[in-house]
């Protein structure tokens, strides 16, 4: 083989392979920031027609509706603990932080962070809906149900009312 050929034969393959590393190392950057939306009742149950349930220690995206009663919050800091649900089980949230003006008991949100126990996640971040008549698009596909609230009992309230 003739030395120009060689030159041109390694530097074709030193192109190759300099378009492959890259090609790598951005898919592994895109996977690493991938955040799989689920519902609660996907959580438990896996995701219809796979099954696929999230790993402990996955960062997920999951929406739901904040279940009445459920808000616990630590008085002496940020911390906050809820539960959402939406056909199904619910799953419980925990969240060091300043909640959206909009959080409140029975309306939608998205909660994004690693699921740290089975059907718990501890969040970084919490969406909450924008006007009454908005659901998250993956939660309305989920619950099958586009604009309508769900509904929740309410709990009884012991020694009187307000």
């Amino acid at each position: 083989m003739n030395p120009r050929r060689k030159k041109r034969l390694l530097f074709a393959s030193a192109l190759i392979g300099g378009v492959a590393a890259i090609a790598s190392l951005l898919l592994y950057a895109l996977n690493s920031n991938l955040d799989l939306f689920y519902t609660a009742s996907e959580i438990h149950l896996g995701k219809e027609g796979t099954g696929i349930k999230p790993e402990i220690g996955q960062r997920i995206r999951i929406g739901g509706m904040v279940v009445p009663g459920s808000v616990k919050r630590d008085p002496d800091s940020l911390k906050v603990e809820f539960q959402i649900a939406d056909t199904g089980p619910a799953v419980t949230i925990r969240y060091d932080g300043m909640l959206p003006d909009l959080f409140r008991e029975g309306q939608g949100i998205v909660a994004q962070g690693p699921m740290t126990e089975f059907a718990v996640i501890d969040a970084t971040e919490v969406l909450a809906k924008h006007d009454e008549n908005y659901m998250p698009p993956e939660v309305a596909e989920a619950m099958g149900k586009k604009h309508e609230k769900l509904t929740y009992d309410e709990p009884q309230v012991q020694g009187g009312s307000y």
